[in-house]
């Protein structure tokens, strides 16, 4: 009765996302259930796949609602969302954005969203400069962030998330869009800020898994959360962030849930430190992409570039790509000289 209301007020929309990953799927599957959505992915025989079988391997046993196609034309999926009000959806990784974009430039472009949380590993750029760079200062975006897990959105489960752009219009779009049923969907201007949240508190959780993992306790885990989002603040309001984001779904939110939830892949990872594996070895029994891990790297850099305090990062960055055992990244931590909160 709700899907029927919905497109009676004229409110059901053409939707094409781009990425068949876990995430990307799970969000079509989502929206599906209200909107007419075509699903895009690179692996054509992966896709075939989807399509006879009505799920994904990333999400097996959740199947595909009827409001979803799956194709592997990209002209297609862009054809699909050639109405004005349509919204297309970026659900790559970080690395591959740029890529992305560079396919979409020069085209006409719908209201555009980005999924990916993270910093560009060679520019140090969040998805929202990437997306300027690109393609200019023409196309209305946004990112589409918030605690979120693949697994439970694509079970239709309860889930909150926040819309952030310069455009009034594309963050009403998106609400309209996405909003209703399970899903919540919270609007925010500032962009950067809700993007840092979405992608530090990645590199916070491989220090929350290490802690685990090494059975150093609640009281820590609580610790390493609480000055974590300390760091997330100091570095979001440092590139332009306002420090209320930091409070919200996108800040502490997002934090709690991927330092705490056992489908974190980044709380994964610092759990195979902690146990002595090495890290080529934990992503490839992960099988995902944990954009913790270059994440580390990008954020160290750019935090020393500007003069950001931010231990608890500069310890996880050690075990990752210094050598440092997980032992040392806590005896660091905790030798560090006292001051004020």
């Amino acid at each position: 009765m709700q899907e029927k209301t919905s497109k009676q007020a004229g409110l059901a929309r053409k939707v094409s996302v781009l990425g068949a990953g876990a995430w990307g799927t799970a969000v079509a599957m989502a929206l599906a259930q209200r909107h007419d959505v075509l699903l895009w992915g690179r692996n054509a025989a992966a896709l075939e796949t989807m399509r006879a079988t009505r799920e994904s391997s990333y999400l097996p046993g959740y199947i595909f609602p009827a409001g979803l196609q799956v194709a592997a034309d990209f002209d297609a999926a862009l054809a699909h969302v050639a109405e004005p009000g349509s919204l297309l959806i970026a659900a790559c990784p970080v690395a591959g954005l740029r890529p992305l974009l560079g396919q979409l430039k020069g085209r006409p472009i719908p209201n555009l969203v980005w999924l990916c949380k993270g910093f560009e590993y060679d520019t140090g750029l969040l998805p929202h400069q990437i997306v300027r760079e690109v393609l200019g200062d023409t196309v209305a975006g946004g990112a589409l962030s918030g605690p979120s897990f693949a697994q439970e959105v694509a079970r239709g489960l309860p889930c909150a998330l926040t819309i952030a752009s310069a455009s009034a219009a594309l963050r009403a779009c998106v609400v309209e869009t996405a909003h209703g049923g399970n899903m919540r969907v919270y609007s925010s201007e500032d962009l950067a800020g809700v993007e840092v949240g979405g992608a530090v508190k990645n590199v916070l959780a491989i220090a929350t898994g290490a802690a685990d993992g090494l059975g150093l306790g609640l009281n820590a885990r609580a610790a390493l959360i609480t000055r974590g989002l300390a760091e997330i603040t100091r570095l979001g309001v440092a590139l332009g962030g306002q420090t209320e984001t930091f409070m919200g779904l996108t800040g502490m939110g997002d934090l709690i849930l991927t330092c705490t939830g056992d489908l974190s892949r980044n709380r994964r990872v610092g759990l195979g430190l902690a146990q002595g594996k090495a890290l080529d070895v934990i992503v490839q029994e992960l099988g995902h992409v944990a954009e913790g891990v270059p994440c580390a790297k990008a954020v160290r850099e750019l935090a020393a570039r500007l003069g950001v305090e931010m231990p608890i990062t500069n310890a996880v960055a050690g075990v990752l790509f210094d050598g440092d055992q997980p032992q040392a990244m806590v005896a660091r931590l905790l030798s560090r000289d006292p001051k004020g909160e």
